[in-house]
């Protein structure tokens, strides 16, 4: 990858796929391309707006600050087939055990890796870490860099889209994947809508300090404010995140360390222990925004372009990871025919690959939401029994852990 040199190129240049985003999502793709890259002489070109730090040189330092990633089982597995798994460990903290609650009532759920027979259910990896090394690989791959850089028009051509970028550089591709998140307004200019739907709530997301060791435990409590997470960290820190009503996250944005953790403890309790200290807080509006198109003839959406979920269960980025493998697959498939990357054939295998595990998704995190969001007594009391159920019927909390690993569809 030529990364410090981003292309200034006058003349349009033909790409086979060009790449917008080169964060998690969009790297991941450029390093699931690498065999066919490398075997069939694919050309790939990635535009990403923000500057990259040189990270080939520069030593790892931890920050207590860093956002992080829940990895499900899948994800590692797809991260291994891509040999990068040895190095996203160096930094991965293990996730042994999860426990589901709800604030106020009796029951919970217990998955556990040892009733699977598996190391760990999932990884908690800081997000730095996870770019770093991705793109160290593609730092080893001759594909095209434009970095930083927008693109600053997109218009469908016969054989795929026509991109002029703010370096200077101009692409004809054959298949463009938008993989900048959504917030380029490339699908707008296109006229890819998408339903939002606010939930009115906002995450609060920050790291913090436990007075006793998490032994690898993963906390999803529902409160009648909405869901508490802690996610493993290495050492005895772990990922907070605190759903708010929306409205609320001003006054504990500007709460002292002190009172923001007497707070919490309040409505976490203490079955993880006290909480010590607290690192940077960020807050983020949620709602689920899914788009009404994914696919067009040259032309895919993945990852928070094509849905933006709640954090409740995870599986955003596991999601879009998988719809990075299912696209790599149906382009593979796809040369074995003689199809082009961004060809109709292509793309509607793309699409009929991913449309069920998108659907059971959303409607999976949805669905939690809404069902904890009810304030009934009844059906707190029917919800506490089913958490107690879930827990003792072996058979069908193993499903749900083989789906909060990454391994059923």
């Amino acid at each position: 990858m030529t990364r410090a040199q981003a292309a200034h190129e006058t003349e349009e240049r033909q790409v086979d796929i060009a790449i917008i985003g080169g964060g998690l999502v969009g790297a991941s793709l450029g390093c699931a391309l690498v065999p066919l890259i490398e075997r069939s002489g694919l050309s790939v070109a990635v535009i990403e707006a923000a500057p990259l730090l040189d990270q080939v040189a520069v030593p790892w330092q931890p920050s207590f600050d860093a956002r992080a990633s829940a990895i499900a089982r899948g994800s590692a597995l797809h991260f291994a087939a891509m040999g990068l798994w040895p190095a996203m460990a160096e930094q991965a903290a293990a996730i042994r055990q999860i426990h589901v609650s709800e604030q106020g009532r009796f029951g919970a759920t217990r998955l556990r890796s040892d009733d699977l027979g598996v190391e760990a259910l999932g990884h908690v990896i800081p997000n730095a870490w996870m770019g770093r090394v991705l793109h160290r690989r593609l730092a080893e791959v001759p594909l095209a860099w434009h970095c930083p850089a927008r693109v600053e028009s997109i218009r469908p051509s016969d054989a795929g889209y026509r991109l002029r970028l703010s370096d200077g550089g101009r692409l004809h591709a054959g298949l463009t994947v938008l993989a900048d998140g959504g917030r380029s307004g490339l699908k707008e200019q296109l006229g890819i809508e998408s339903d939002a739907r606010p939930y009115d709530q906002v995450a609060l997301i920050a790291s913090v300090e436990m007075s006793e060791p998490h032994r690898g435990m993963a906390w999803e409590r529902f409160t009648p404010e909405g869901p508490i997470a802690l996610l493993p960290l290495r050492g005895q820190a772990m990922e907070l995140v605190w759903t708010h009503a929306a409205g609320q996250e001003p006054r504990r944005l500007a709460l002292s360390e002190g009172d923001f953790l007497a707070e919490l403890q309040r409505a976490f309790g203490d079955r993880a222990g006290r909480f010590r200290r607290v690192g940077t807080r960020h807050a983020y509006p949620l709602s689920l925004v899914t788009a009404r198109e994914t696919v067009r003839p040259g032309l895919a959406v993945l990852g928070n372009a094509a849905h933006a979920l709640h954090p409740v269960a995870g599986q955003g980025f596991n999601l879009a990871l998988r719809g990075v493998m299912d696209l790599v697959a149906a382009i593979e498939a796809g040369q074995a025919e003689g199809d082009a990357p961004g060809s109709v054939e292509v793309l509607e295998a793309f699409e009929a690959r991913r449309w069920g595990d998108r659907d059971s998704v959303i409607r999976f995190s949805d669905g939690l939401i809404r069902l904890f969001g009810i304030d009934s007594a009844l059906l707190s009391h029917a919800r506490a029994a089913g958490l107690v159920g879930l827990n003792l019927a072996g058979p069908l909390r193993r499903g749900l852990a083989r789906r909060a690993m990454g391994l059923e569809r």
